[in-house]
């Protein structure tokens, strides 16, 4: 990862994440300056991950501060925070600092508009399994980002999951499928818990069973992506008439895959509609 200094303003959930991942990927820690809004949150961070951490709480400058030096700079704040964010370390930032929105729905446009002209914006969609990195994260580059530069950035977030270059308007659709999607999953893993109590099992054997029969075929999905699809799986394990067969037979009777849809286009329709909102 070489000797690029990166600043994560806010440690939430999804920036701590990349920062785990940053950190295991071979970033060293004195190159890596955050922020975090209190002081005792400021101590439990530096203490869990090694690296500073500054105070918001006690510097009014703080995030200026932290990302003076960076060459890549993590916005981990809400949507609506992000422009004022922007706004406040906009004179702070080196001119060929790349910024790295983690929020939905914010676009390049507002990101650009709120920093100095010509500042190097990435849009980026990660989903949670960050954490755990396996996450799957979606990027746009900003009209004064570099290719090498979009590929720093790519490089940086690789470490904690799978990086898709889009094109912007490509966003939403990928915040429907994957930003949004660990939810389905988890979704799917409590019925699927939840039926299985209701024909006798324990909520503590259901609940596994369900959570290491996801896990299993989630691991099958990627490891056969090259020679298999979802469909392809799925007819490989469901024998004619057998058991399996009657359960996609019940689901498809319920419309499950227009249900799935409708999720989906729901998600991405979502994030248009805070967008909109972000621009009244």
């Amino acid at each position: 990862m070489g000797e690029r200094r990166i600043a994560m303003v806010g440690l939430g959930s999804m920036n701590g994440a990349i920062l785990a991942g940053l950190l295991s990927g071979g970033v060293a820690a004195e190159n890596v300056v955050a922020t975090s809004r209190s002081a005792v949150s400021a101590q439990q961070r530096a203490d869990q991950y090694g690296i500073r951490v500054l105070a918001q709480e006690e510097d009014d400058d703080a995030n200026k501060s932290a990302v003076a030096e960076a060459d890549v700079v993590f916005l981990g704040a809400k949507p609506h925070q992000i422009v004022g964010l922007c706004q406040q370390i906009r004179d702070a930032l080196k001119p060929e600092a790349v910024v790295v929105s983690v929020a939905a729905a914010v676009t390049l446009e507002m990101m650009e508009a709120a920093l100095r002209p010509g500042q190097p914006v990435v849009r980026s969609m990660p989903n949670t399994p960050l954490s755990v990195g396996a996450g799957v994260v979606g990027l746009a580059a900003g009209a004064h980002v570099s290719q090498q530069q979009t590929e720093m950035v790519a490089e940086l977030l690789g470490t904690s999951g799978a990086v898709h270059v889009l094109e912007e308007e490509q966003i939403d659709a990928l915040t429907g499928v994957a930003g949004s999607g660990p939810a389905y999953v988890f979704y799917l893993a409590e019925h699927m818990a939840a039926a299985g109590v209701e024909m006798g099992l324990s909520p503590e054997l259901a609940g596994d069973l369900a959570a290491q029969t996801i896990a299993g075929a989630g691991k099958m999905l990627v490891a056969n992506r090259a020679t298999a699809d979802a469909a392809e799986l799925r007819a490989n394990v469901s024998s004619p008439n057998g058991t399996t067969q009657r359960a996609i037979e019940a689901f498809d009777a319920h419309r499950m895959d227009q249900a799935i849809a409708a999720g989906v286009a729901a998600s991405a329709s979502r994030a248009a509609e805070i967008t909109e909102q972000l621009r009244d």
